[in-house]
């Protein structure tokens, strides 16, 4: 499946940084403990600016839900419906959420509640490699 392209910004570039070199890191605010992604200017919690750092994590979690997209507007896709969308939620954190069309996993057929881990792959027409999900069997 084509992968769209990440435009890496101020705030995103650490992410896209740790993913070429195969590391998952989401912020963690060391004023409150806690972790958070998408990357933020500020903790979600306290508020803290000062005390985001990146932690890199394990890069294993589970299924929490999917869906099948069979139209997408996006052109990119389009050659690939139908696929899964699913919500993956970090088992370090369970507030945590990534989403991933599960490379490898036919449309439909995906173990809700079941593990998966992450992958770093190539985006076509880029040097940058994304994070995907992969059910572990």
């Amino acid at each position: 499946m084509p992968k769209q392209i990440p435009v890496p910004n101020e705030l995103s570039k650490p992410f896209w940084d740790a993913c070429n070199q195969r590391k998952l890191v989401v912020q963690n605010c060391t004023s409150c403990n806690r972790l958070q992604y998408p990357p933020a200017q500020n903790c979600a919690k306290c508020g803290s600016a000062a005390h985001l750092q990146w932690k890199q994590v394990k890069g294993r979690g589970h299924i929490l839900e999917y869906f099948v997209v069979r139209d997408s507007r996006i052109r990119r896709l389009q050659a690939d419906q139908p696929f899964n969308l699913a919500v993956i939620t970090l088992d370090e954190d369970p507030g945590l959420n990534f989403l991933s069309n599960l490379p490898g996993t036919p449309p439909g057929e995906v173990p809700v509640g079941g593990p998966v881990e992450v992958m770093f792959e190539p985006v076509e027409g880029s040097d940058q490699l994304i994070h995907e999900w992969r059910v572990v069997k």
